[in-house]
């Protein structure tokens, strides 16, 4: 059974698709284990600020049947996938990391790139899973982030949150 790692974000009805989310997950995947929530501007576009956060779950699914359940979710929530890469969504779901696996195909990368790329991604993570190492990088997250917060302004917050 593999430890999966999934990004939670969303910028429009943020608190209710979050909550729904997570609500969703848990029928499909069982116990999560949830980060903090985390309030971030959004980046790349002018947009309302994103609630993120990341939850763990084991599952004895394949890395696309999940990947294909999360588009389900998000599209549920009312998703509409563009041509634009930054824009504001409902949902947005993202297989971060699927056990130790590296996957690289058209449809689904693992580990996930926004891991090392984004605070919203990164900081989550490292908060659930600081001692894991990166299948890529051999650094466990909690340096991964150590050395992204020193070098990158990061502009997040925690957000108290009932259901985390």
């Amino acid at each position: 059974m593999a430890l999966c790692y999934i990004s939670i974000g969303s910028n429009i009805n943020r608190e209710q698709n979050v909550i729904s989310a997570l609500a969703a997950l848990q029928n499909e995947f069982g116990d999560l284990q949830n980060s903090s929530l985390y309030e971030s501007s959004s980046v790349g576009f002018e947009g309302d600020a994103f609630f993120n956060l990341v939850s763990a779950f084991h599952s004895e699914k394949s890395v696309i049947d999940i990947t294909l359940l999360l588009k389900k979710i998000e599209t549920d929530h009312g998703r509409v996938r563009g041509k634009e890469k930054f824009s504001s969504r409902s949902l947005d779901l993202d297989l971060l990391l699927y056990g130790q696996a590296i996957v690289q195909t058209e449809a689904v990368t693992l580990p996930h790139a926004d891991i090392l790329a984004y605070a919203f991604v990164l900081q989550p993570l490292a908060e659930i899973a600081g001692e894991q190492e990166h299948p890529v990088e051999c650094c466990n997250y909690a340096d991964l982030w150590q050395d992204f917060s020193v070098n990158v302004s990061t502009q997040q917050r925690k957000v108290p949150f009932p259901l985390l």
